[in-house]
């Protein structure tokens, strides 16, 4: 027979594996377990009366980069601080827990509308964003937030979860630090986004994106000089799909390196019909630059097309420069080491332009069309171009303007003494037939001329 002590211990045994799995080792927080019961708690208690309640979502964005920079450690540290910061806010009657990574759900039965779900949501987002103290230094990060109300959004914990990380993934791509309450057309967006994926994904792999070519040219005489690469997908059924659409969804969904791998391959196959002396401008993704693989994965397309390194001009943003510093400092000096010449486009539009041009060794600079086409109308914006172009002569940079879309903007452009121009005065993106085409015309190189009769 088995003696009290006995069962004392056994009970105490059992209550500490059952807390064990109703709880998250790192931050003391409940977990998925302890979220499932509440609910189910409170939709039982309701079960007569079905009165709405709420669950949240909150996301911390760009965890990963801070955790890759800092350590596991500090990592560790920084989601101990959002625990304490999220059980000190939340308000009576409601329960945090932390689900996976960076990760963090809310159970909230005093709120049932959306005003209130947004209201508590932004300030979730304010106290999230103070910074986080790790000893000899401060970081600072944002969090996105998803919320779903029952029983609208969802009659089950299951269900309501996953309408919460549908309204979470739309505040994602809408930035970040967003705030989305779940709703009926969100879900609907959502569904044409995975749509649309699906196509991407299929076009990628029967190889069906095709690139297109624009013209770089000296502004001394407006001889070509080089073609940027710009993706085009034209799907049987969904007709034109515009890059500025299938390009970032590429990148949300994780498939950005298969897309830009494809589009590189076929852009450079195309080049080696051109003169030797033009180059090729591709633009490398913010994902891109988080990935150490690259450096590795671009040389080695490069080598099996047998493709010059030397010809090739990669664009990168100062955004997709500051997702990742470190790693992106590897990967352009492995790039530059090869041969590869390094564009900073979009230039005077994001954050610490000049901050990046002292951290980083750019070749080129690209100013951005926001300034090309008010030159002729707006004098700050003539002030500025006049000071970029002073401060790259100096730093012996190459400009290029972008978006030059007249005569009288080119000669403005040239008369100021900047180098290089794109734009649809000069010409319009063009398959590789096209480009071919163009060069005959407007291009004399003896072998290209043989190689176009041919």
């Amino acid at each position: 027979m088995m003696k009290s002590a006995d069962l004392a211990f056994l009970t105490v045994g059992q209550n500490e594996l059952q807390a064990m799995a109703y709880t998250d080792p790192l931050t003391g927080l409940g977990n998925r377990n302890r979220m499932r019961d509440k609910v189910l708690q409170i939709s039982s208690e309701r079960a007569s009366d079905p009165a709405p309640f709420t669950i949240g979502i909150a996301n911390l964005d760009s965890f990963k980069p801070i955790n890759d920079l800092f350590g596991s450690a500090a990592g560790d540290e920084i989601l101990c601080q959002v625990a304490h910061r999220l059980r000190a806010c939340i308000p009576d009657g409601a329960l945090v827990t932390r689900h996976d990574g960076d990760e963090f759900a809310f159970v909230l039965p005093l709120i049932f509308e959306r005003a209130s779900a947004e209201k508590f949501g932004q300030m979730i987002r304010e106290v999230l964003s103070a910074p986080y103290d790790l000893g000899d230094r401060n970081v600072r990060l944002s969090a996105s937030l998803g919320f779903a109300i029952y029983p609208f959004a969802g009659e089950d914990c299951e269900e309501l979860l996953k309408s919460a990380e549908t309204a979470l993934y739309r505040s994602k791509r809408r930035g970040r630090g967003q705030v989305t309450v779940y709703s009926r057309e969100i879900a609907q967006e959502m569904k044409r986004a995975t749509q649309l994926e699906q196509a991407l994904r299929n076009a990628i792999i029967s190889d069906a994106i095709d690139v297109h070519f624009q013209p770089i040219v000296s502004l001394s005489n407006n001889q070509v000089v080089g073609f940027e690469a710009l993706a085009r997908w034209n799907d049987a059924d969904l007709g034109f799909v515009s890059p500025g659409v299938f390009v970032p969804l590429a990148e949300e969904r994780g498939f950005i390196d298969a897309l830009s791998e494809a589009l590189l391959r076929k852009a450079a196959e195309a080049a080696l019909s051109w003169p030797r002396e033009l180059f090729l401008s591709f633009n490398l993704s913010s994902a891109q630059l988080m990935d150490p693989g690259t450096s590795g994965s671009i040389l080695s397309i490069l080598g099996r097309v047998g493709f010059d390194p030397h010809r090739l001009e990669l664009e990168i943003t100062e955004t997709a420069v500051m997702s990742s510093a470190d790693t992106a400092h590897r990967i352009i000096a492995d790039l530059r080491a090869a041969g590869v010449r390094i564009s900073l486009d979009d230039f005077g539009t994001g954050q610490s332009s000049l901050g990046r041009l002292r951290d980083f060794i750019f070749d080129k600079i690209k100013i951005d069309r926001a300034f090309v086409s008010r030159i002729n109308s707006d004098r700050a914006s003539e002030h500025i171009i006049k000071a970029i172009l002073t401060m790259c002569d100096g730093l012996e940079l190459e400009v290029v303007a972008e978006g030059i879309e007249d005569y009288a903007e080119a000669v403005k452009l040239r008369t100021l003494g900047c180098g290089m121009g794109q734009g649809y005065h000069f010409g319009r993106p063009a398959d590789g037939i096209a480009t071919l085409r163009f060069l005959h015309e407007n291009y004399y190189d003896p072998a290209m001329a043989e190689r176009v009769s041919a």
